[in-house]
Parts: C-alpha cells; sequence; structure tokens
C-alpha cells in the first residue's frame, strides 16, 4: 500500500499547486484521522473551540496551538504522557463511515479487519535520544514504515544514488530514525546496503575491515564518526578507490567538516567524493537531504516531500510565521502518519535561509527547500563570566568556528565552574586534537584568534590531545551521538537528578501485549460493520 502522492510528479509542482494540494490533504487528514483518534488533539481542539472542518489550507494552520518537546514529557500528572499521541482508532467511528461499509460490502468484514490493523496497530518504536531527559518513544504502524520506505527511497533519489552501488550504513544500531530511515531507504530503493551498526557494535577496526571488504560507493553516518574512521584508514594506508558519496545525518555539518572529509577520502583514492549533509527528526517520522553539488557551489538545501508534512518557519520569540527565504525556526506537520502523530511540532531548530520554493539550481527540482545552516536554540547557553552578569553563548557559532579551523580535527568544548566550585565563574575548556605537526603555540594563538573574530568569548584554556584521547572524550562507538559539547556545571536544583534513561519506555497500554489490538477494547480484535 504505497504512498498516494499528490501527483506522480510530486518533485515537478509549483507552488500554488503544492500549497492548494497540501490544503486539502491537512483537511482530510485533521478531519478523518487526527481529531478522531488522537487524544491529545481531540482535547486541544475542544479546549480551543477548533473545528477539523474550518482548518481548509496551509495558512489555517495558525489556528492550532504548537507542540513542543515538553508536551511529550512525562509528568506527575501525565506519567504515561507519549500514549496520548498515539492514534488509537474508535471501533464505532470507523463502522459508521461509507467508506468502511463499502469496503467490507465489496471485499468482507475480515479484509477491512485487517486493512484497519495495517492503517492503526503499532509494530515498531523509535525514540528521541534522550540527551536531555528520558527517550520519547515514538510508535509505528505498517502504514507508518510504508511512509517510512518512501521517505527513504526519495533521500536515495535526491543524493543521487545508483542501484549498482554498495552502501555501508555506520548509524548506530538503535532504536533511533538514522539507522532505521537509512535501512527502509535502502530496501526501498534496491541498493546493497551492510549495516555496520556504527562504532559501537563492530568498533573502528571493524568498521575499517568492512570498508576493505565491500569498497563501497557511500557511506553513510554521523559526521564525528566518519571522520574518525576514515582518520585511522589513512592512517593505517587503507585504499577505497571506489567511494562517490559521504552522506552526513544526526549531526549539523561545518563546510569544515565537509572539506576534511573529502580530504581525507582523497587520501584513500577518492578524490571527487560528493559529501551530503541530511536533516530529520523522530518526531517527523522521516529525513530530508541534499541534492549534489559542485565543490566550489553552495549546498543545495533539503529537498523537502509536500505530499507528506507541511513545514512552517516562525519568529522563534512571537511564533509568527516568516517570509519566504528569511530566518526562523522550524515547525512540522505531517500529513500522512499514523502511530504517534504530533502537529504543529517546533524543533527547536533554526533554519539560516527559510524555506524557499524555488527551482533547485543543482537538479531543477521544484519542491519546497530549506537553505542555509541550521542551529539550534538549546545550543545557546547561558556563562557566568564575570561577576555582573550572565553572556549568552551561541554554541552553534563556536562549533562552526572549530570545524572550519584548517590545523584541528577533533574537538570538545567543555564548560565547567572554576575549581569546580558552584559559586565560581564559568570556565571554557577547549579540547582538540592538532594536525599538521603546527607547534602548539602558534595554534593556540590561531585559535584565540578565531573565537575572537567571531564571537565575543576565548577559551579559559586549550588542551591538546592524540586521536585515541579525543575517541574516548568525545564517546565514539560508546555515545549514541558524540559528546562535542559537555556542559559539566552542577545543576541548579540542590537535590540529585537521576541520569536520564537511554531505553525508552513503553506508555501503559502499550506493551508488547498490548499493542495486539488497538482497533477494540475486546480481544476478539473484531470492526464492527453496519450496513
Amino acid at each position: 500500500m504505497k504512498s498516494q502522492l499528490l501527483t506522480t510528479q510530486w518533485q515537478q509542482l509549483p507552488k500554488d499547486v503544492i500549497l492548494r494540494l497540501q490544503g486539502e490533504k491537512l483537511h482530510r487528514y485533521l478531519r478523518d484521522v487526527v481529531v478522531p483518534f488522537s487524544a491529545f488533539y481531540r482535547e486541544v481542539f475542544e479546549r480551543h473551540g477548533l473545528k477539523a472542518e474550518s482548518i481548509r489550507s496551509v495558512e489555517d494552520l495558525e489556528q492550532i496551538p504548537f507542540t513542543s518537546k515538553a508536551d511529550l514529557v512525562n509528568t506527575p500528572e501525565h506519567p504515561q504522557r507519549s500514549r496520548d499521541f498515539v492514534l488509537i482508532p474508535d471501533q464505532q467511528i470507523l463502522a459508521k463511515r461509507p467508506s468502511t461499509v463499502g469496503r467490507a460490502l465489496l471485499h468482507g468484514r475480515e479484509a477491512v479487519r485487517r486493512e484497519l490493523e495495517i492503517e492503526y496497530r503499532p509494530i515498531f518504536m523509535t525514540s528521541t535520544t534522550g540527551r536531555s531527559a528520558d527517550p520519547v518513544p515514538f510508535l509505528y504502524t505498517n502504514y507508518d514504515i510504508d511512509r517510512l520506505s518512501v521517505a527513504g527511497k526519495r533521500v536515495m533519489e535526491v543524493c543521487d544514488a545508483k542501484r549498482d552501488y554498495r552502501m555501508l550504513n555506520m548509524f548506530p544500531y538503535a532504536p533511533h530514525l538514522a539507522f532505521w530511515i537509512t535501512h527502509y531507504a535502502s530496501t526501498e530503493f534496491g541498493v546493497f546496503t551492510v549495516g555496520t551498526g556504527g562504532g559501537k557494535v563492530m568498533g573502528t577496526d571493524g568498521n575499517l575491515r568492512m570498508i576493505q571488504k565491500i569498497k563501497p560507493d557511500v557511506l553513510i553516518g554521523m559526521p564525528t564518526f566518519l571522520y574518525h574512521v576514515l582518520t585511522h584508514a589513512v592512517d593505517e594506508g587503507i585504499r577505497c578507490d571506489t567511494l562517490k558519496r559521504l552522506v552526513l545525518g544526526g549531526e549539523k555539518v561545518a563546510e569544515g567538516m565537509r572539506r576534511k572529509l573529502r580530504n581525507l577520502a582523497a587520501k584513500l583514492g577518492s578524490p571527487n567524493v560528493q559529501v551530503l549533509s541530511t536533516y530529520g527528526f523522530t518526531e517527523a517520522k522521516m529525513a530530508w537531504a541534499e541534492c549534489p553539488f559542485d565543490v566550489d557551489e553552495t549546498p543545495s538545501g533539503y529537498h523537502l516531500y509536500p505530499d507528506l508534512g507541511i513545514f512552517e518557519v516562525v519568529d522563534p520569540k512571537t511564533g509568527i510565521a516568516v517570509g519566504e527565504g528569511e530566518p526562523g525556526e522550524l515547525v512540522f506537520t505531517p500529513l500522512d502518519a499514523h502511530g504517534s502523530v504530533v502537529l504543529r511540532y517546533r524543533t527547536g531548530d533554526i533554519i539560516e535561509g527559510g524555506l524557499v520554493y524555488m527551482p533547485c539550481p543543482h537538479c531543477g527540482r521544484t519542491v519546497p527547500r530549506l537553505i542555509g545552516k541550521i542551529s539550534r536554540n538549546s545550543e545557546v547557553k547561558s556563562m557566568q563570566l564575570d561577576k555582573i552578569k550572565g553572556t549568552l553563548v551561541d554554541f552553534n557559532q563556536l562549533e562552526h568556528v572549530l570545524d572550519d579551523a584548517p590545523n584541528i580535527g577533533a574537538w570538545q568544548l567543555e564548560i565547567r565552574k572554576h575549581n569546580d566550585d558552584p559559586l565560581e565563574l564559568d570556565e571554557l575548556i577547549l579540547h582538540v586534537q592538532k594536525l599538521n605537526d603546527v607547534p602548539e603555540e602558534r595554534l593556540s594563538r590561531e585559535l584565540n584568534n578565531r573565537f575572537s573574530e567571531r564571537t565575543e568569548i576565548r577559551p579559559n584554556r586549550i588542551v591538546y590531545h592524540d586521536i585515541d584521547e579525543m575517541r574516548h572524550l568525545l564517546g565514539v562507538g560508546v555515545q549514541l551521538k558524540e559528546q562535542k559539547v559537555l556542559d559539566r556545571r552542577p545543576k541548579k536544583s540542590s537535590s540529585a537528578e537521576p541520569a536520564p534513561s537511554l531505553s525508552p519506555s513503553l506508555p501503559s497500554g502499550l506493551s508488547p501485549a498490548g499493542l495486539i489490538n488497538p482497533l477494540s477494547a475486546n480481544p476478539s480484535n473484531n470492526v464492527e460493520v453496519k450496513s
């Protein structure tokens, strides 16, 4: 049951047609799927006096309140909050629909029951990474798996993959979107893929052996992990002259990181490799990619799928939509998701060049695109650098400063209190791996100058490490995401808080046993059809 697209030519629609068809699909989705079967949004619509009938265009979306990560987190009042976002169909509503009755008359009740089970019975789960709170589970039905495959195949198409390519999926093997969309993308597109599980499963040596054995055309994984693997490959004199694409996800990608990865690939024998970035997040259940571009060209931006979801760009302070091509916070609404569903989800991600509809200058597709660097609101941290007031430090900017620095490899920014005293000033410690045999004194001077030119602060200390020490500091192959910015300051609360779990717990009533029967409260799982 493949996705019914707005048109078979999903990537060649003009803006006015995209917006019109998105409005029509949004209306049907809210009316027939979300509002009747989502406990959270049914209550939201009732509380705000909203009707699905009144939302018929993309502009009408602004009537719906935003959803944020805070809405998904468990509280004492709502210990199983994520359950409220799972679509749980009402048997009586389904039975009264003419479409259900018609299908039952044509194909029989059992066929209708199987179809509804495909649509609404959760069978799969991913989760958020849980870096600042407990991981939030997101459930998928068979219907969602189909959409995940469609979105994954489009990533392949946008990246200009070929079916005779060989690919290594080097994302961590975990219940997280990156690994699984890559898996389903490769099976749907039909390309030979080996999943290494990143560093935690096979280790760096295992990944290197697989590169030598498979001779891949494509490596896809976290930028920091790919950097470390390729660095080791160069150090060990490994050759891999088959590489055509390095596809990156899970972290922001600065031009400096692209340049370093291209240089490493050239040393392996692949000087013409394309380094492409993807953007995705758990709550969307999909990811988007850049199309190939020449080294001296500006990246194409992330190519969106207008039939599967709607992006808004809003002012992060006011929540009001900004104009086309203007910077702002990304807000996402799906158009065809089942299982766990969030509407108008505030990502906390700021897009520098905004949302545009003009044809891509590289591939010619006319889909909406997200242009420019993406940074996170949460990476703007307050630091007490003097006794007078706190200073807001944008660590997104510092990451670009360091990734673009020519004489360093891996790095980590560590924030801590002076002498580990909670009442003392904050300190910024920069840990770096030195490249090119540059003297430490000269490199320290270069790095301090880069900080002074681009920011209002400088590191209190610069500490140099070899590649293995940096791997340990960053948690390469151990952590699900490498720890490039580490805040070691004590929590403000005096009571000790338990460390967040890396394993999401299913909402009560949605345990594997409870997933068998989402269509009714009785074990028979029968759908009553009234003729």
